[in-house]
């Protein structure tokens, strides 16, 4: 049995991996455990909303559970400061976030020193050494377990709106790849990762760990790190598909997406409808179609084989989740959704530095710790 624990409906929580750069040369600065061993208790106690990551040129800020994406997102920026308060006493380093570094080099990464992380490098080799990968990871509370199953089965019909709105992965190791987000292909080269398996209850999802844990696949449920999947230790769905943004505009923007989504289907639900769930096959197309090209990906949108442009479709479903989004108190981060579509994702602010700087990638660097900074996307 996997226990699933007590969540309020809909409240959220946001995790935000952030990189640490070099603010001169634009280098990953692998001192994550100088910054995290800094905002330690007098008695050694972590911090306990900062932590490390895979490797130590990553921290992750990780919010409280909140009811509104506002209050979320204000909590992420409090922690913000906490890092870079201690960053600006070590030394000229900068914050950023996107879902790869244009150029850094696998080979030049440190890995944290934690017993999970080595056996699974161990076991992954190369493609786990390469995971220079950043994202943000919202989780919605739900306050049935039979209902995560069904929600995160209507979940994927919305990857490639995801994929496509947060899509910053565009260079990788110095390399123009041609996808919005190489991050999505990346990263699903782990055994648990990518696209979830069709699951249809919570008795179902337990037989599928429990066959991982038998052989050894895993150690428990923790180690499922599909694109989104279930966290029974928290009681939500964890929405992981996204690249990581580098502002605080569109990480309340995707937030309150989320968080709108779920609430929908979990309203859906309520009414007794069934909710409908595109062919698999269908979910790993567009998932690829959104990870090629972004907001420029036309999906499929239903069981029939309908296409549309997503950026269309988004700006149909943002107009649908309106009454969801007043009432959840999001209505603000949700209309910025637009805004992102009319400023373009990252991954097109980024081409457009590297073209207009000859291809310093040096520069995107600095463009995406200017955006930080600011909290807000650079005009083009």
């Amino acid at each position: 049995m996997i226990e699933f624990a007590r969540s309020d409906r809909s409240t959220l929580g946001i995790e935000w991996e952030l990189a640490i750069v070099d603010r001169t040369t634009g280098d990953l600065a692998s001192i994550a455990d100088v910054v995290l061993a800094e905002l330690a208790g007098d008695d050694g106690t972590p911090h306990p909303h900062v932590t490390g990551e895979l490797l130590t040129n990553t921290v992750e800020l990780v919010s409280g559970v909140h009811r509104r994406v506002a209050d979320a997102v204000d909590d992420l920026l409090g922690q913000v400061d906490e890092v870079r308060a201690v960053l600006d006493r070590l030394g000229e380093y900068e914050l950023v976030c996107s879902g790869s570094h244009p150029f850094g080099q696998w080979f030049d990464q440190h890995l944290t020193d934690k017993p999970r992380y080595h056996e699974l490098i161990e076991r992954t080799r190369w493609w786990g050494r390469n995971m220079m990968i950043w994202g943000i990871h919202v989780h919605v509370g739900i306050e049935d377990r039979d209902k995560a199953l069904p929600i995160l089965g209507g979940l994927l019909a919305f990857i490639p709106h995801l994929q496509a709105l947060s899509a910053s992965s565009p260079f990788w190791a110095g390399v123009e790849t041609g996808y919005a987000s190489n991050r999505a292909l990346m990263f699903q080269q782990l055994p648990t990762a990518g696209l979830p398996y069709p699951l249809a209850d919570w008795p179902a999802f337990e037989r599928y760990v429990d066959d991982l844990m038998r052989t050894g696949v895993i150690v428990d449920h923790t180690e499922v790190r599909w694109d989104i999947r279930p966290s029974p230790q928290w009681g939500t769905i964890e929405v992981r598909v996204c690249d990581g943004v580098s502002t605080a505009v569109e990480i309340g923007a995707i937030a309150a997406l989320v968080q709108c989504l779920v609430e929908w289907l979990s309203e859906r639900i309520d009414a007794g409808e069934e909710l409908p769930v595109l062919q698999p096959w269908f979910v790993r197309e567009n998932k690829w179609r959104a990870a090629r090209y972004g907001l420029d990906a036309e999906i499929i949108t239903d069981v029939a084989g309908s296409e549309r442009l997503v950026t269309d479709d988004l700006s149909d479903l943002v107009t649908q989740l309106v009454p969801v989004a007043e009432r959840l108190g999001c209505p603000v981060e949700l209309q910025q959704v637009r805004r992102m579509l009319e400023a373009g994702a990252s991954y097109r602010r980024q081409l457009r530095v590297a073209e207009a700087s000859d291809g310093d990638l040096s520069q995107v660097v600095a463009h995406l710790a200017r955006e930080f900074r600011s909290g807000a996307p650079e005009a083009g």
